[in-house]
């Protein structure tokens, strides 16, 4: 599944909150993730049981449920409130990333950028809600998703042997993939980055936090996993039709994805703070901080320069999942590079400035 998103960093007002160590070094590890997945899709590489197959496809809808959870984490950390001045601006930035989303909407069917816009736009309104109701706006987003896809047409639109979405740019279609059946709907993915606002409110510095995040996702994810794969027979005997209900693949996003997701957005977020201390004493995390917080600009950068390098040498279908892997890697060893020099002289990324300058 396509995937990938702007960091949150550049998309909410500025503030003079603390930053949390890792959350950079979590937005660089997921970006990757990302790269890996967009790459291997649209270079056409076919579904495999090899050791490479398996692990990138277990990167499917983590990597970008850990970017939308991690940009909950930065809009709370930034804003304790809605402020009038927060909201203009979180609108201003949201119309902002609307407008690009939908400009590389052109050249990249499974775009992120405009769901993010209403990420934002809708989250910014959970900020002073406690996190009782967080959690239960959650639950209720992915309730609602289930009584949706079982009494809608979740395939209305799509055209699945090339991953096209036909009436995309009319009201109805655009309505209909950006709350229900797009690659991010509102619904349920709206849970994801008020998850991390409710992340946002416990004391991410603290090593206890940061161990049971680790640990506590990571039981999250595997049991998740577990339960769905133990009702799988259970469901085939009843009604087989009903088996993707409790799948854990992010297409469509069910309950049991969303568990998946936000256990394995808290491992990661949980791990990179623990190793983050680490990483900075040998002199690591300088290195590859700068690309964690530039995402939005590496974000495009990987569809128009990468996936166009792909397509220059013509290696956009029928590639081995080892091509797609170490272009992966290629392109975010050289982001890496790029973003370390560009930050030696400015303090964001280009795009990052440009939306800084148009909305402050």
């Amino acid at each position: 599944m396509p995937q990938g998103m702007p960091s949150q960093k550049d998309t909410v007002p500025p503030s003079s909150a603390k930053r949390v160590e890792g959350l950079d070094l979590a937005r660089y590890l997921a970006f990757i993730g990302m790269v890996i997945v967009n790459f291997k899709v649209v270079m056409g590489v076919e579904p495999g049981g090899s050791v490479l197959n398996i692990m990138t496809g277990a990167l499917e809808g983590r990597a970008a449920a850990t970017f939308v959870v991690l940009a909950g984490i930065g809009l709370g950390l930034s804003q304790k409130s809605s402020s009038i001045q927060t909201i203009l601006t979180t609108i201003k930035r949201a119309l902002f990333l609307l407008v690009i989303g939908l400009l590389n909407m052109l050249v990249f069917d499974a775009d992120i950028i405009h769901y993010y816009a209403f990420f934002f736009l809708f989250g910014m309104f959970f900020l002073p809600a406690s996190t009782r109701f967080l959690i239960a706006s959650i639950v209720a987003l992915n309730v609602l998703f289930v009584v949706l896809v079982c009494t809608l047409n979740y395939d209305q639109g799509w055209n699945w042997h090339d991953y096209s979405y036909d009436d995309f740019w009319t009201p109805n279609g655009f309505i209909r993939n950006l709350f229900f059946n797009g690659w991010h709907p509102v619904i349920p993915w709206l849970g994801f980055f008020l998850f991390g606002i409710v992340l946002s409110r416990i004391e991410l510095s603290k090593r206890s936090v940061q161990l049971f995040l680790a640990t506590g996702g990571g039981v999250l994810m595997l049991f998740s996993e577990g339960v769905s794969a133990f009702l799988q027979p259970v469901f085939l005997a009843i009604d087989p039709e009903a088996v993707f209900l409790i799948s854990t693949d992010p297409v469509p996003p069910t309950p049991f994805y969303s568990l998946v997701g936000m256990g394995a957005a808290s491992m990661m977020i949980g791990l990179c703070a623990l190793s983050s201390d680490w990483l900075k004493s040998v002199g690591i995390m300088k290195l590859i901080a700068p690309a964690g917080r530039q995402t939005l600009t590496l974000y495009i950068a990987h569809i128009l320069i990468g996936m166009g390098v792909l397509e220059a040498f013509g290696m956009l279908e029928n590639q081995t999942i080892g091509a797609a892997f170490i272009s992966a890697l290629i392109f975010s060893l050289l982001a890496t590079i790029y973003a370390f020099v560009w930050m030696r002289f400015f303090k964001q990324g280009p795009i990052e400035i440009l939306m800084r300058f148009l909305t402050k």
